[in-house]
């Protein structure tokens, strides 16, 4: 690892002592550091770029790092990362993504995830993505995501963009099987010229599955963010769909949540509020001696928790 990516992965990732734990870390498209534990398998892929990562079923409290980082200008990196968890497991991963650039040209990560929960297992999947570096070279995030949770399978999705990363595509594709659920909790902000793009489509396709669907976003400067989420309901479940922003200066957000029932039964909901901070916060937290810029700051740094 040379030493922007190791400064990196603390922001990404957070991580302490990896000696324990099973980990992939990547650079510039290749692999610098990989281990495995006795619950959890990481191999590589034999006929594509990327790893399977096999967790034992029944295994509970472990934590599996996957970070990437992009370290100069100039990279396309393309990775497949495929999932397998074992029934009854409880687990976490850490993934993230960080693009540095230091010249004209631009850097692209593109993660391809793919999910397979076994019966009643969990997984708290945890992203952070961030870009940064003296270059004019675009920094460019675009990850997929593919789920697909037997019965009873829940995963939270936690992902967190702020500043920093030029475009952004994001594409999360899930089907859920009875009795399963999914969380999400996405968090973004954008700046500048900047400009991101979360797109959901969830299939509850069993009894009594469920979706929870939460984005809060901040656009600043000249920036852009595109929503849209589609909730497909085929019988007796619970969807939720929720997107509220914060526009500052000239930042634009579009928000398009859609429902589609198939059954009577299927309950779901939508709801999207996009808006300027309001006036009577900043009065409010001005009269406690900050600044309006500290007070803008503290009232979005407070958002985006």
């Amino acid at each position: 690892m040379n030493n922007i990516t190791e400064k990196m992965l603390k922001i990404i990732t957070d991580y302490g002592n990896l000696e324990k734990a099973s980990y992939n870390i990547r650079e510039d498209g290749e692999c610098v550091g990989r281990r495995s534990t006795k619950n959890v398998s990481i191999e590589p892929l034999f006929d594509r770029s990327g790893i399977e990562i096999k967790v034992k079923p029944n295994t509970k409290g472990e934590t599996v790092y996957i970070p990437a980082c992009l370290t100069k200008s100039g990279v396309n990196d393309l990775v497949y990362n495929d999932f397998y968890i074992g029934e009854n497991s409880d687990v976490t991963i850490v993934a993230g993504c960080a693009v540095h650039t230091d010249g004209e040209e631009e850097s692209l990560h593109n993660g391809i995830h793919r999910f397979f929960l076994g019966k009643y297992s969990k997984v708290t999947y945890i992203e952070k993505h961030i870009g940064e570096g003296n270059g004019d070279g675009a920094r460019k995030i675009d990850p997929v995501t593919e789920i697909e949770l037997e019965e009873g399978a829940s995963i939270i999705l936690d992902t967190l963009q702020i500043g920093g990363v030029d475009y952004s595509d994001r594409k999360t594709i899930a089907k859920l099987a009875s009795k399963a659920k999914m969380l999400v909790r996405e968090r973004i902000m954008t700046d500048k010229d900047e400009k991101a793009i979360t797109d959901f489509e969830v299939e509850l396709n069993g009894e009594d599955s469920g979706v929870d669907i939460i984005s809060r976003s901040v656009a600043k400067g000249n920036s852009y963010q595109g929503y849209s989420s589609k909730i497909i309901g085929r019988t007796r479940c619970t969807g939720h769909s929720e997107c509220d922003a914060i526009l500052s200066e000239n930042g634009r957000v579009d928000a398009t949540p859609s429902l589609t029932a198939e059954s009577k039964d299927a309950s779901l909901i939508h709801e999207a509020a996009i808006g300027k901070i309001a006036g009577e916060q900043i009065i409010k937290l001005c009269s406690l001696g900050l600044t309006e810029e500290e007070a803008e700051r503290k009232i979005i740094e407070g958002f985006l928790k």
